[in-house]
């Protein structure tokens, strides 16, 4: 049987997204090019801060080889050093900056529990209501954790309503509950992960399995989309109750 001519089009999209799906995703140098343009624009001199701890560890490995006659062990000691030690501080700048853009938006919590390392299941928005008030739900080795966003008088009671429903199925597993903000009593999104991830362990693996197995139980909440949200947006009203 004569096989069939390919379709140019086909061939020709095939390709573009052959060359697309590569060009989509920026390999790293680009990534932290990207990076390091954000953070020079949000904190100027932290770059060159970065660049002048480089320059400092090797200045004191060029002494050291001048001092010790022994120039290659000092420089190739030196130039890696440096080079992390300007890394280092080059992207804790970058973890300052991103706490400072999330800061104060909607969402931004969720943002950080949702990179937060260690075996965790984040659900957004489990409760909520139209003022854009919102609690997520974080469930993990400490038990669960519910993280509210919004005005700290309407998330009391978001979160005190959440926490008993929770405490159904959760049995005598500890429920911990925060707001972030930067008011009284409340958490900063520069110190959330800090502060969730110093939470005690109480629970191991098959505990952690079984509390989420058990969760699933529960009736599915307002599904909020992940990262900070645009301000302006308005909560999507629920269904009318019918009488």
């Amino acid at each position: 049987m004569a096989n069939k001519p390919k379709d140019n089009n086909s061939s020709q999209a095939t390709g573009a997204k052959g060359k697309g799906g590569a060009e989509q995703r920026p390999g790293r140098f680009k990534q932290i090019g990207m990076v390091a343009k954000v953070v020079h624009q949000q904190s100027p001199k932290s770059i060159p801060i970065a660049a002048g701890i480089f320059v400092a560890v090797l200045a004191i490995s060029v002494i050291g080889g001048f001092l010790t006659g022994a120039w290659l062990y000092w420089i190739t000691l030196g130039i890696p050093i440096g080079f992390l030690a300007g890394f280092i501080f080059f992207t804790r700048s970058a973890q300052r900056v991103q706490y400072q853009m999330l800061d104060g938006r909607l969402g931004a919590g969720m943002a950080v529990l949702d990179n937060m390392r260690g075996d965790w299941t984040v659900e957004p928005g489990v409760a909520a209501n139209r003022q854009m008030d919102v609690v997520h739900r974080a469930v993990g080795r400490p038990g669960v954790v519910l993280v509210g966003e919004g005005d700290p008088a309407r998330l009391r009671g978001l979160i005190a309503g959440e926490k008993k429903r929770v405490a159904r199925v959760a049995a005598t597993t500890p429920i911990y509950d925060l707001q972030v903000g930067n008011g009284a009593d409340q958490v900063p999104v520069s110190k959330l992960q800090r502060h969730v991830m110093k939470l005690p362990r109480n629970l191991d693996k098959s505990e952690v399995a079984e509390l989420r197995y058990r969760l699933r139980a529960l009736p599915a909440g307002i599904q909020m989309p992940k990262g900070p949200m645009p301000k302006g947006m308005r909560m999507p009203k629920g269904p009318k109750a019918q009488g």
